[in-house]
């Protein structure tokens, strides 16, 4: 989500294969062995395997909203590592604890109510999480949070984070995510072309 996040902020209108997981099209085991998503085939043949990747190609490109300028860089670094690597790790504990019998999923929850407990002190002190607007960080961020209040919503609501839950509703019902939430049937070969976004938000990426 946080790739098509950039793609939406900056405009790039790209050829969309929506891919059913469990069915993977032989498409994108040849574009990409790992068979991971996302994947953004450049006009170039180059490969972007990674979100984080796909959100800073987009924003090189275009960065209307300034998330690339926003915050001290190794500030932006240091969220997202810990986000992709301690608390995407509890996250995963939390959502799927059928998938980790020998990790007790307490202690996940403990390490991921840590991280988001950092998150509400850093909104105490800024409307975003390095500064007075959006940043990277808040992007690349957000859909995890996301994914991790949507695990019990109501549990959600309960937790001492105003300004975070605040912060995510903020991003949940703009309009950018409205866009992000776009919906495709699964692609497979010789279906008509469908772009992301749907709606003309730039030059489509050459095949």
């Amino acid at each position: 989500m946080r790739a098509r996040l950039a793609l939406a902020a900056s405009g790039q209108r790209c050829e969309w294969r929506e891919v059913v997981l469990r069915d993977k099209p032989p498409e994108l085991l040849q574009a990409s062995p790992k068979a991971t998503v996302p994947v953004l085939v450049l006009p170039d043949g180059q490969v972007l395997e990674q979100s984080l990747e796909i959100m800073r190609w987009a924003l090189h490109r275009n960065d209307p909203l300034a998330w690339l300028e926003t915050g001290d860089p190794q500030t932006v670094a240091d969220l997202i590592a810990a986000c992709d690597g301690p608390f995407k790790q509890a996250l995963d504990r939390c959502k799927y604890p059928e998938r980790h019998p020998d990790s007790p999923p307490e202690i996940a929850r403990a390490q991921a109510f840590g991280w988001l407990a950092d998150l509400e002190a850093r909104l105490a002190q800024s409307a975003f999480l390095c500064g007075s607007q959006a940043s990277l960080a808040d992007a690349a961020l957000m859909p995890f949070v996301r994914q991790y209040a949507a695990i019990d919503r109501a549990d959600w609501a309960c937790r001492p984070w105003p300004r975070l839950q605040a912060w995510l509703a903020g991003w949940e019902g703009g309009a950018l995510w409205e866009t992000v939430m776009q919906k495709a049937p699964a692609w497979h070969s010789g279906q008509a072309v469908q772009y992301f976004p749907a709606p003309p938000a730039g030059p489509p990426i050459p095949a």
